[in-house]
């Protein structure tokens, strides 16, 4: 059994080099199911969004890593997708913080923000943390998906 179990991880094409670097960066301490793209050639990152989106509702995956240029868009796009908690942290603290506090489940970086040895330990803090059972962490994580399910 790997470290950090199933996770997958997508970019468009800006972010394609860091993909790369992170897996095999991670490649003995996770599964990875790679979602593309697998090119630099130009492609939108919602479709990317939506591939990693898919992948942990289908159980594919408990969290992802979604990689764009700015991190901005990917972000956007991803937290379109209905349980998908997606932020874009471009340092530790936030990182572990998100999952910690507000179960964030995607971890979106910018490619072009973000050199490859910090983006290592961001992705080591996302993945070691743990959500937290807290009554303040767990009412403010179902008044989020009340956001995203109006009754």
């Amino acid at each position: 059994m790997s470290k950090y179990g199933n996770l997958a991880i997508a970019s468009d094409h800006a972010g394609y080099q860091l993909k790369e670097q992170l897996i095999g960066f991670l490649a003995n301490d996770a599964h990875i199911l790679d979602l593309g793209t697998d090119h630099t050639d130009a492609v939108d990152y919602p479709d990317f969004a939506l591939k990693l989106g898919k992948a942990i509702h289908e159980e594919k995956a408990r969290r992802g890593i979604l990689i764009c240029g700015s991190g901005v868009g990917a972000s956007m796009a991803a937290n379109k997708i209905s349980g998908i908690r997606a932020g874009l942290c471009h340092d530790t603290y936030s990182a572990h913080q998100g999952v910690e506090h507000d179960h964030m489940n995607v971890l979106v970086l910018g490619a072009r923000v973000i050199g490859l040895e910090l983006a290592k330990e961001v992705v080591t803090r996302f993945l070691n943390a743990t959500e937290s059972q807290d009554e303040r962490h767990l009412r403010r994580l179902q008044k989020m998906t009340q956001l995203e399910n109006p009754t």
